[in-house]
């Protein structure tokens, strides 16, 4: 299950994050969304967990938990082709 994280404080590693979900189970992947052009965390990431149970047992004590300062927001990820499409800058 692909997971969305969001809220998260800006100093937090993909290391961090993995501890945290590693609690629940076997976590595949850890990946923080950054600013293509400073490399600053953009404050959201996704966490894949192949075990869907242990996935939604994260989601359940993980989301609104504060995390290093902050509240994160924690749901399952929604695929991208059900999210708009953003248009182009002119």
């Amino acid at each position: 299950m692909n997971i969305y994280v969001g809220n998260l404080p800006y100093t937090i590693s993909e290391d961090d994050l993995n501890d945290a979900f590693s609690e629940f189970g076997e976590v595949a992947s850890v990946s923080i969304i950054k600013d293509k052009f400073s490399g600053q965390s953009k404050g959201f990431g996704f966490v894949e967990m192949p075990n869907d149970s242990e996935a939604e047992e994260a989601i359940k004590a993980l989301n609104e938990r504060d995390f290093k300062g902050r509240n994160l927001r924690v749901n399952q990820a929604k695929p991208r082709e059900d999210r708009p499409q953003r248009r182009p800058r002119h």
